[in-house]
């Protein structure tokens, strides 16, 4: 397998391998703010957590994504979760996606410390030529999150996947490359400094 079980680690913050055992807490997190409502992410309605997590691991065997569970480092409290997907070892590629949070941690340091963490791991760790993005064409929020990590917009894919009520979404695909991830983490460790004088 190109991406390896790890537990990442950051300004209290763990990202570790999702399993079975964080079936509850998942389901906490995302009856905070009731995020399986929006019609734009990918978060489990209450009794369909247990599949969500199951339908991860049947991936990761595939090869082909590798969830985190978002955890603070100093309770323990699951925060959301959040993945390597489209993982292609051949051309050293992996996206990041999969990504939610509990309602009352968004617009906190929480998901641009764990993109960092991702990020590093991707391209410092795993040799990653490039780290991809998608979001729905609807989702400005997720779409804004992405830019401020320093990726750059390829373009939109038309027509490309079913929503959960059944439409049919427009993909906005993202990117970066390597050579752009020093620029981009320098920035993303700035935004986290700044964050903490705050």
């Amino acid at each position: 397998m190109f991406v390896q079980p790890v537990i990442l680690r950051d300004r209290g913050l763990r990202l570790e391998p999702l399993a079975l055992s964080h079936e509850q807490g998942l389901r906490a997190a995302a009856a905070d703010g009731q995020l399986w409502k929006l019609r734009v992410t990918s978060v489990p309605e209450p009794q369909d957590t247990r599949a969500y997590i199951e339908t991860a691991l049947q991936m990761r065997a595939d090869g082909n994504r590798f969830a985190f569970a978002v955890v603070d480092d100093a309770t323990d409290q699951v925060l959301g979760a959040t993945s390597y997907h489209d993982i292609i070892a051949a051309v050293k590629r992996v996206e990041i996606g999969w990504t939610w949070y509990r309602k009352s941690v968004q617009r906190s340091h929480v998901n641009t410390t764990a993109k960092l963490l991702m990020m590093g791991h991707a391209f410092d760790t795993l040799g990653c030529h490039v780290v991809g993005w998608r979001t729905d064409n609807y989702n400005f929020a997720s779409q804004k999150a992405i830019e401020r990590l320093g990726a750059r917009k390829d373009g939109v894919l038309r027509g490309h996947a079913l929503r959960r009520d059944g439409t049919i979404r427009d993909t906005v695909m993202y990117s970066m490359r390597a050579g752009e991830w020093p620029e981009a983490k320098t920035q993303l460790l700035y935004l986290l400094e700044q964050h903490a004088k705050d």
